[in-house]
């Protein structure tokens, strides 16, 4: 009788369950399933749906009215987009963290750690390409396009770019060796066995890498969720996933 009871609970809590959509960047995937965890632990009541994808593509399903109630970008364009586009649908927005950028290299690779300035793109490169974020559309590119420019390094090492839909799939390139090199989120080259940090671009050679949350629906459990995202809980596990704290 216990068991049965206990199921009829459990089966009550699901079809009583509040569903939450939260659209993010690719690069919080890792953390935000941690936090979505914890989140569902505290509020059972809630249920976390995660769709992860370029800040890009995210903004423009958005645009085009998919069902998401909270959306974090890799950057403050695709919010500003939004708020240009669909303004009525802006409720709330809180900055949850910032990254940095780095330069990476199959593990393997005899390439040592050096200073960013160093790096001979030109000979690295040679016939092969340098993995990233496509500039035009996706944040980690854009970041990208700004620290090879504040080097003059952009003009040579444009042509030889390997396009990637978004940081997960650049960061992909160079695990596979198909990319000598590779510009990601230092929280994605942390996540990965398979590559190493050649170098970090100072934080004066791009704008601030910094994630916006948006709140996007009347729901309740959006704030509540928003708020976790603010929480010391939350704040424990994006430093350990190597974010960095918004000042």
């Amino acid at each position: 009788m216990k068991k049965i009871i206990a199921l009829l609970l459990l089966i009550g809590t699901h079809l009583n369950a509040k569903s939450l959509t939260i659209f993010s960047a690719s690069s919080m995937n890792n953390v935000l399933q941690e936090i979505g965890k914890s989140y569902e632990q505290a509020y059972p009541e809630d249920r976390l749906t995660f769709s992860f994808a370029a800040s890009s593509t995210l903004a423009k399903q958005i645009e085009r009215d998919a069902p998401a109630d909270i959306f974090i970008s890799a950057d403050q364009k695709w919010l500003n987009y939004l708020q240009i586009k669909q303004p009525e649908k802006i409720q709330q927005v809180k900055f949850i963290a910032k990254n940095a950028l780095v330069l990476i290299a199959p593990k393997e690779a005899p390439l040592q750690a050096q200073a960013i300035q160093a790096v001979n793109f030109k000979k690295i490169l040679a016939n092969h390409y340098l993995a990233v974020g496509d500039p035009a559309h996706v944040p980690v590119g854009k970041y990208a396009q700004m620290a090879l420019t504040y080097y003059q390094r952009w003009e040579m090492v444009e042509p030889r770019l390997a396009r990637a839909k978004n940081v997960r799939d650049a960061l992909s390139f160079v695990e596979r060796r198909e990319a000598p090199l590779g510009i990601v989120y230092a929280t994605d080259a942390k996540i990965s066995n398979k590559v190493k940090v050649i170098a970090t671009f100072p934080l004066e050679s791009h704008s601030d890498i910094i994630y916006p949350a948006v709140i996007l629906s009347d729901k309740p459990e959006a704030v509540r969720f928003l708020n976790f995202l603010q929480s010391k809980q939350a704040k424990a596990i994006f430093e350990q996933a190597g974010f960095l704290p918004v000042e």
